[in-house]
């Protein structure tokens, strides 16, 4: 479906920690422009002085960069509609709204929040819609005279046209409200400072968006939006109104919709964990759409390639943690070696590493390497699967402790370690061997032989291969701590 023509945004507010919902939104309005070849708009919604601030823009650009989105338009980038940040676009919403008020599209008014919720309350009790009830829509030039007296400050309210409204959402279909359940609204407060309802369609008017592929919980605001785009049309601001698809719901525990206040929302929470950027798209992806039945394992490119906002479930999506996991997991295994050696870095120093840098060994990490990526679901796992090589001595969990040393332990060791003492040790093969000797002479399978052996050698029950991690550990620091694990029972 290639279309040049086509012009979608990305438009979030700067306020505390990137959404995963939020960046499934940026997913697919990003795929549906790089598959039609249309372009994507980056826009910075920051009109709200008391929740957004510098930090989290700086945060959130931070956070698109790392995901490896990138925008035609936009901060950074520049476009033919600068600036794109609406904090520095004040004096365009000033002048729409006044010629939407010239125009009758809108009108001031005078209505305290006690007198609103007091005739909400009334329409409630009485059976009607409780929205706004037109109150100051015909106001007389006396009665504006006798407001103002009193000192009262009018909100600009954008006049609903008496029509039901239809449309087309790409998601769900043919959508219909009716003229009683969308009321006037207010587009500029009493201060003056524009309201969403006002700046996020002029923008998406001004900066000629074709489509807007948005949450769902925006659905409600969709013909109030429309209404607007026609009384822009008429005045000339706008040239079209654009084509709406309102995304699912991302669900998280209990299904409830996934909110910031959830701990499992927060992308940070993701990149500091140890998720690829491209493990984690590819999970979001599937949060509302899939490449195929059978495949949930692809490339940002396949999905470029494949995707379609028609193929969008509207159903609710609900975010499993462990399938995210997985999904990641298989990415850190399609890695190329050296790829998956270097993005493991920030893992093996400071503040997560346990070790002092001059411990580190570049060569025992490069030959561990391939057997770790064997194993991670996140790349902040590494930190304790290698641990063992680069500690003087492991660090003991006493739980596994416990379980591995059985009664007879110490006979196992020590035959295991006169085994191990005579094995190849440019052999794993050969090391199993060893172990798997020891065992046989006192009757033991090779998983209870090896159990013992693993937690003097590494302080853990589970981890890397053990034969392959006895090799890259070294012969010599393999006997010392079968050892110390020797003294350790006799004591």
């Amino acid at each position: 479906m290639a279309n040049a023509n086509v012009r979608v945004r990305f438009c979030p507010s700067p306020t505390g920690n990137p959404h995963v919902g939020l960046v499934r939104t940026a997913l697919f309005n990003w795929a549906f422009a790089r598959h039609t070849g249309g372009t994507i708009v980056f826009r910075i919604e920051d009109t709200d002085a008391a929740r957004d601030s510098e930090e989290s823009y700086l945060q959130l650009l931070d956070s698109l960069r790392w995901l490896g989105f990138e925008w035609d338009e936009g901060p950074g980038v520049g476009g033919p509609h600068v600036p794109y940040r609406q904090s520095q676009r004040m004096d365009i919403y000033k002048d729409v709204a006044q010629k939407l008020l010239d125009g009758g599209y809108a009108y001031h008014c005078y209505c305290t929040t006690e007198e609103l919720d007091a005739r909400r309350d009334a329409a409630r009790a009485a059976g009607r819609p409780s929205g706004y009830d037109g109150h100051c829509r015909e106001l007389t030039a006396e009665q504006v005279a006798a407001y103002e007296a009193e000192g009262r400050t009018p909100i600009v309210r954008f006049r609903m046209p008496d029509e039901t409204i239809t449309f087309t959402d790409l998601v769900r279909g043919e959508l219909t409200f009716t003229p009683e359940n969308v009321p006037d609204y207010g587009i500029v407060r009493a201060n003056g400072a524009p309201l969403y309802t006002l700046v996020n369609p002029v923008d998406d008017a001004l900066m000629e968006i074709t489509h807007v592929l948005r949450g769902e919980d925006l659905l409600s605001s969709t013909p109030r939006q429309i209404a607007l785009y026609k009384a822009l049309i008429e005045l000339g601001i706008a040239k079209s109104v654009p084509e709406f698809g309102h995304l699912p719901y991302v669900m998280g525990e209990g299904n409830k919709k996934l909110s910031k206040r959830d701990p499992q929302s927060s992308l940070n929470l993701y990149r500091e964990r140890g998720f690829l950027p491209e493990g984690l798209l590819n999970y979001l992806s599937l949060l509302g759409w899939s490449l195929a039945p059978d495949r949930d394992i692809f490339s940002l490119d396949e999905m470029v390639a494949a995707f379609d906002i028609a193929d969008v479930n509207p159903n609710p999506a609900r975010f499993d943690l462990k399938k995210a996991e997985s999904i990641n997991a298989d990415h850190i295994r399609l890695l190329e070696a050296k790829d998956f050696t270097e993005r493991c870095r920030p893992w093996l120093k400071a503040p997560f590493a346990p070790w002092s840098p001059e411990d580190f060994d570049e060569a025992k990490w490069e030959a561990i390497a391939p057997h770790a990526q064997t194993r991670l679901k996140v790349l902040s796992e590494i930190t304790e699967n290698v641990d063992f090589l680069f500690l003087p001595e492991p660090v003991f969990d006493e739980a596994s402790w416990t379980k591995a040393m059985k009664e007879g332990s110490d006979a196992l060791l020590r035959t295991a370690r006169e085994k191990l003492e005579a094995a190849d040790w440019t052999s794993a093969e050969s090391l199993k061997e060893a172990v798997l000797a020891a065992g046989e002479s006192h009757g033991l399978k090779l998983g209870k032989a090896q159990a013992p052996v693993r937690v003097a050698v590494t302080g853990r029950t589970v981890g890397l291969p053990l034969f392959e991690s006895l090799e890259v550990l070294g012969k010599e620091k393999t006997l010392q701590r079968i050892d110390a694990a020797l003294a350790r029972l006799a004591a």
